[in-house]
Order: C-alpha cells, then sequence, then structure tokens
C-alpha cells in the first residue's frame, strides 16, 4: 500500500502537531515516577534488557553492552535517510546510541554497537541534544538502539519537558527488549520501529549469538503493537502513532523472511505497516575473519522480490521503498 505524499505546511518547523503523550505524564508527576523506577533496573543484576547481566549499572560496572551509569551517543542529527513518514521533509531526530545487547555478526554499525565511541552523556545533555533537534526542525525524536539505555533516556525525558521538548518519540529497536522495560516507556513512545530479524532458535544462535531472541522479539513486538496498534498518520502523511516493523532481508535465509510475514499478518494482522529493507551487505564479522560463508554475498533480486510478492499476498501495508529498493540488487549467478 502506497502512502500519501509528504507535503510541508507553513511555519513548520514550529509547527509540531498535537502534543506528545508524555507531556501529560509529566504534568502528573508520573514520567518523573518512571525514570525513577526505571534507573533501580541498574543496580544489582541488571534488568534493563533480557539478559539480566550479573552488574550494578549504578556503580558504573559493564557487561556485554559495554555501557554503565552513563549512556554514550556516537551521533545526533538531522537524519534524512528514515522511512518517509519519519524523515518527511525536516528530517527524523536521530540520536544514536552507543554499544547493543546483540552481537549480530552482520551488524553494519558494528564500530559503534560492538565498541564504544562517542559522549558520554549526562541526563542534562541528552535532554540537551533532544532539544537541539527539536529546534532543527525535526519532526520527531528517533531513539536508534534504545533497549540497554531506557533508563538513562527516562532520565534525561523530564529534564527535556521542562525546557519544552514537544517532539513525538520514535523507538528505534533490534525488538530484544525486556518486559520491565517496555512498560516503563508505555504512553511515553508514540511510534515503535522494531526491526524482527529472525525467526528460529538456530539461526539467531548462529547470526545474533542471542538463541532466544525470536521469543523475545515475538513478545515485545506484540506488546509494542498492543500499547500503539498500526500504524497512524496526520494529514501531511507523517507517522504520528503506531507500529512501523522493519524486516531485513538477507542472502539465503527466506525461510525465515517467510516465517517473520505470516507471524506479522497472523498475530498483529494485515494492516500492520512493514519496510522490507534491501540494505543487507556482508559486514561485521562476517568479513572480519568470521566463518559466515553463505552470508557473505548480497541478496539478490529474485529473493526480495519474493519476500515482497509474500508480503502483498498476505496483504500487509508495505512502505513504498519496499516495492523500489530491490532494484539496485543483482541477479543470482
Amino acid at each position: 500500500m502506497i502512502e500519501r505524499a509528504l507535503t510541508p505546511t507553513v511555519a513548520d518547523a514550529a509547527a509540531h502537531g498535537p502534543e506528545a503523550p508524555y507531556v501529560e505524564l509529566h504534568r502528573t508527576g508520573e514520567l518523573k515516577s518512571r525514570a525513577e523506577r526505571a534507573m533501580r533496573l541498574l543496580d544489582g543484576t541488571c534488568t534493563v534488557c533480557p539478559r539480566g547481566c550479573r552488574v550494578n549499572r549504578l556503580l558504573d560496572e559493564k557487561s556485554l553492552c559495554a555501557i554503565g551509569r552513563r549512556a554514550v551517543v556516537a551521533s545526533h542529527f538531522r537524519h534524512l535517510g528514515e522511512e518517509d513518514c519519519l524523515r518527511g521533509w525536516n528530517g527524523s531526530g536521530t540520536v544514536f546510541f552507543s554499544g547493543c545487547n546483540l552481537r549480530c555478526v552482520f551488524c553494519q554499525n558494528w564500530d559503534i554497537s560492538w565498541n564504544v565511541v562517542g559522549e558520554a552523556v549526562s541526563a542534562h545533555r541528552l535532554a540537551e541534544m533532544m532539544l537541539e533537534l527539536q529546534l532543527a526542525g525535526c519532526h520527531n525524536i528517533n531513539w536508534v538502539t534504545p533497549e540497554h539505555v531506557v533508563p538513562q533516556i527516562l532520565e534525561a525525558l523530564p529534564i527535556a519537558v521542562d525546557a519544552g521538548l514537544r517532539l513525538p518519540i520514535v523507538y528505534n529497536t533490534s525488538a530484544y527488549d525486556s518486559e520491565l522495560s517496555l512498560e516503563l516507556v508505555n504512553g511515553v513512545v508514540s511510534v515503535y520501529m522494531p526491526d524482527f530479524k529472525l525467526w528460529t532458535r538456530d539461526a539467531a544462535r548462529r547470526y545474533l549469538r542471542r538463541p532466544d531472541y525470536p521469543e523475545v522479539a515475538r513478545r515485545s513486538v506484540k506488546e509494542m503493537h498492543r500499547q500503539v496498534g498500526p500504524l497512524r498518520f496526520d494529514d501531511r502523511g507523517l507517522a504520528v502513532r503506531g507500529v512501523l516493523l522493519r524486516h531485513l532481508v538477507m542472502p539465503g535465509l527466506l525461510d525465515e523472511t517467510e516465517a517473520v510475514l505470516r507471524w506479522i499478518a497472523d498475530e498483529l494482522g494485515p494492516d500492520t505497516y512493514v519496510n522490507l529493507m534491501s540494505q543487507y551487505r556482508p559486514e561485521g564479522l562476517v568479513v572480519r575473519g568470521g566463518d559466515y560463508p553463505e552470508i557473505r554475498r548480497l541478496p539478490h533480486l529474485d529473493e526480495y522480490r519474493r519476500a515482497v510478492g509474500l508480503a502483498l499476498e498476505l496483504g500487509l501495508r508495505l512502505d513504498p521503498r519496499s516495492a523500489l529498493e530491490g532494484s539496485r540488487l543483482p541477479a543470482p549467478r
């Protein structure tokens, strides 16, 4: 399904549309209460994500995600490369967090997700970054890889709201989220953007280094959908609330793609908005000493077309890019 074209309005940078839901949470004191509860997840056995690492991040102890007391921001900028309904004409206000709770062997952002690079931010500095993006005219604040830093984000949000933040929040995630974290951002997030990567435990063990990923992702995506429902747009074509689900088509893994798409149609409904991404390229351990020859190539054009065809057959709402992106892919040899 092709959504209507985006059209800017006069003085759009100052007109951010309806008030973001977290503003009312802040007025009642609930947002500050959530931030306090979230910070307690860092204490002792960290329960911010499903790993439950036995570290006290309040004391700056670190485990697999490599992040302690402070979140680390690799970059924050006006992103013009996101889906049209997020980037609009002024861009999506992306905040890229360093570190990650997965170890995807093909990660395209391995330099910031496997490593920790960037600025270790206080709550005030993180709030300042979000306000800078609002001032730049962005349509939303887009938290990229927030799964392991939900407490630090919620700690910063009341400060930002006090200073005038009003933009809707996009939660841009691998879907490897804890139930506790999703409960804390319920009513804070307007648009969830999970990337449902793989379906089977064997594939998740091999490529994500986490065999429980599929079960966690299914649970997380269902909860996101319960909170905000299908993706909805304003009269300018901007996403205002709902789930925008991404799935990366990988070489030789069409069975995984088919299972993911069928689950989406059956469990969430055919009105689910899906972006089938074709930009997989060999990265990370796939080209840096790992033994993954089966995914050391681009997906073929026919693989991507079969994925798109199945999504259309299932009646899913496809992002416009899903009908166009495959044109750059190679034909099979």
